[in-house]
């Protein structure tokens, strides 16, 4: 499952000449550790493993809606850092509900953003980590249409065949101003803390990769939680 988009990305290839030291600075500082040293070159994300891939499918759509009014944020701890998505009810709700109760069964903790395009989104929500996995079914919630895609703004990946607004598992996070996207993608919510946690990941694409997104580390959700404000 890929995100569909008609729009040309130009990628600019940036490098950073800072060597690993195991030696201490003319000023005094303590040496950085080998393991520092590999944060710093990734955007302050830890070296991890890559997630052993989880069964497709399995999941129970959920019956009932959140509850009206309330504040819904999920809290997503990764190898990177935190990033806190607030649920938007308002435009989708059948889309929150679903995703919040993913969040409750675990269904995200242990698995990783699959697709990083630098200088467009972050993917991740695939069990399977192939780009082709799901919960076991779907919702839809018909985006507006004057909806855009602009940075921080989470929204769901769907297939080429099926419906505007459908949605599974997958869902990515715009790191460009504007991805220039059709509003055929249900907005789930937007990142309102951890926006340089987004943007570190968006820097772990293969610009070479293109719109594949080849990943150049694993980048992991190590675990969700859902706050009701």
């Amino acid at each position: 499952m890929v995100l569909l988009f008609l729009v040309a990305f130009a990628f600019a290839a940036c490098g950073d000449d800072d060597e690993p030291s195991s030696q201490g600075s003319s000023d005094g500082a303590p040496a950085q550790t080998e393991e520092q040293a590999q944060q710093k070159e990734s955007g302050g994300c830890e070296t991890v493993e890559a997630p052993a891939p989880k069964p497709d499918g399995g999941a129970k759509k959920p019956k009932r809606a959140l509850a009206a009014g309330a504040k819904y944020d999920v809290v997503m701890r990764t190898s990177c850092g935190e990033i806190t998505i607030r649920l938007d009810q308002k435009t989708s709700p059948k889309t929150a509900a679903s995703f919040a109760n993913l969040v409750d069964t675990g269904f995200y903790d242990g698995t990783a953003f699959h697709r990083i395009v630098p200088g467009f989104v972050i993917q991740g929500g695939d069990p399977t980590g192939t780009g082709s996995g799901g919960p076991g079914y779907s919702t839809r919630d018909v985006p507006p249409q004057d909806t855009v895609y602009t940075q921080g703004v989470v929204a769901m990946a769907k297939t080429a065949t099926e419906p505007p607004g459908t949605s599974g598992s997958q869902f990515y996070i715009v790191t460009a101003p504007d991805a220039g996207l059709p509003p055929e993608y249900a907005v789930l919510g937007k990142v309102v803390a951890g926006q340089d946690v987004v943007d570190a990941i968006g820097e772990l694409g293969d610009p070479a990769s293109g719109g594949a997104g080849t990943p150049l580390q694993p980048v992991v959700i190590e675990s969700a939680e859902l706050v009701k404000g």
